[in-house]
């Protein structure tokens, strides 16, 4: 059986990590939609869809997952959602049944036909890339606990701290172009 999970991953983190580790408990190879692919350089979506599949790849193999069994793939996002569903169905290999923890997607996919399972959740209340990323903002170095060793190595390389706060300047100032 063949799961999918999609996610933003800006970044992962290990409840990412642990949840795959899970599904890969129930299902021979999990599809990890990197959703919002198009976005990067905001404040909600700092890092490239290139930069999340390099960081999800090396904090799955800081976790000890089997990465044959974990494909990747980036997901854009469009407006209408029954769009989205089509481009998840097109960029990704068919699946089986879909691991998420949100209801809308669930819905989607549920309308569609397709299987939903909730996704494992792992202490929900610490493990968010939204708290990453809010700790990371603030300079907070609490918020290397919370992403795989690699992970952080990467956001360190790519100046993760900095790209946000530079993004929060820029949206909170209107452009002039």
């Amino acid at each position: 059986m063949r799961a999918f999970f999609p996610g933003r991953f800006q970044p992962p983190h290990w409840g990412h990590v642990r949840a795959i580790s899970a599904i890969l408990q129930e299902a021979d190879e999990v599809v990890v939609g990197v959703g919002s692919a198009q976005f990067n350089y905001l404040l909600k979506d700092p890092f490239t869809a290139g930069e999340r599949i390099w960081m999800l790849r090396e904090g799955l193999r800081d976790g000890g997952v089997d990465l044959a069994r974990v494909v990747v793939v980036p997901i854009p996002n469009v407006e209408n959602n029954l769009e989205w569903l089509g481009r998840v169905k097109s960029y990704a290999p068919p699946f089986d049944v879909v691991y998420t923890g949100n209801p809308f997607v669930a819905l989607l996919f549920r309308e569609a036909g397709v299987p939903v399972k909730q996704q494992p959740l792992f202490d929900r209340g610490r493990l968010s890339s939204t708290k990453v990323r809010e700790l990371l903002l603030r300079g907070d170095p609490g918020w290397e606990e919370l992403v795989p060793p690699s992970v952080a190595r990467i956001i360190k390389q790519l100046g993760g701290a900095e790209r946000l706060r530079i993004a929060a300047q820029g949206e909170a100032e209107p452009h002039r172009w």
